[in-house]
């Protein structure tokens, strides 16, 4: 599966009930699993047999699909391709209540990067690859075609929202869908958070460099910005691992010029992070290193 299937209304009207079915008959019926959202565009609550996961869930709630009871339960993981399930008389009475229709994205294979606010589509225009994008009442849902792990409040006004998540069906969108980037597998890598400084032995001759060539310096530099341009997955930690271990090995001896950090920077944002990004990781190192 690709992409959702198109949708024959505007995204900002809702539909009336048989519309809303058709719609999740016609994404499952497209490998896309579905569920329906109540008011308040939040999915069912559980019924009276599975209240508290009292019948235990599904294992680990890592794959999409209804429980062993005939209704819409379990949050997300409710969302199923089984048009029988979708159209059945127990998940009617669901249906009868429903405001709109979801999907699990990671189920499709696909990621949504949830914009929700004008400047999170801007700092998106800017940052991420193109993709298929879909109109949302504040922002706009960027589709990317892979799955990947979701999280919330990535940077201000941007949730991404892929395995075991759910997101509104808004419509089919606009453009070409673009592969899963690294620079929003990045996202969801958490920053490790800020330390207190340390006390730190200053060793004798603090002051005097202890490099025996600038050739040292240079070669330390390089390597860095190597590593960081050689990662494929988790780039906002190797980015801060890597800033790390340059400070640690010179940070202490002023040696390390603007030029330097500038070529770190660099190669660190042309891996997809942003120069805040770049800016809090070095940070972060300094102050765990009590720079």
């Amino acid at each position: 599966m690709t992409q959702p299937v198109p949708i024959r209304r505007a995204p900002d009207h809702w539909p009336r009930l048989p519309d809303l079915l058709r719609i999740a008959l016609e994404l499952a019926a497209a490998g896309v699993p579905v569920l329906p959202l109540r008011k308040g565009k939040v999915p069912f609550g559980n019924c009276t047999a599975c209240a508290d996961n009292a019948c235990g869930g599904r294992p680990n709630m890592k794959t999409p699909g209804p429980c062993r009871c005939p209704g819409v339960c379990h949050g997300w993981a409710a969302a199923t391709t089984d048009p029988a399930v979708v159209a059945s008389p127990a998940w009617a009475a669901a249906w009868r209540q429903t405001m709109a229709v979801a999907y699990h994205p990671g189920g499709a294979g696909l990621t949504v990067v949830d914009l929700d606010d004008a400047d999170a589509v801007a700092w998106a225009r800017t940052a991420l690859p193109a993709t298929r994008t879909v109109p949302t009442t504040r922002g706009e849902h960027w589709i990317y075609r892979g799955a990947m792990t979701s999280r919330n409040g990535v940077r201000p006004g941007v949730d991404i929202k892929s395995i075991m998540a759910y997101a509104r069906y808004l419509g089919p969108g606009t453009g070409t869908l673009a592969d899963l980037p690294d620079a929003v597998r990045a996202l969801a890598v958490k920053e490790p958070p800020p330390v207190r400084p340390v006390a730190v032995a200053v060793p004798a001759g603090a002051g005097q460099c202890p490099h025996r060539t600038p050739t040292y310096l240079e070669r330390g530099i390089a390597m860095a910005e190597q590593r960081i341009t050689a990662a494929r997955t988790a780039i906002h930690a190797t980015v801060y691992r890597t800033f790390l271990a340059v400070l640690s090995r010179h940070g202490r001896c002023g040696c390390l010029t603007d030029t330097h950090v500038a070529r770190l920077f660099t190669a660190a944002q042309a891996k997809g992070e942003t120069l805040r990004h770049c800016s809090d990781a070095w940070t972060n190192a300094r102050t765990r290193l009590g720079l």
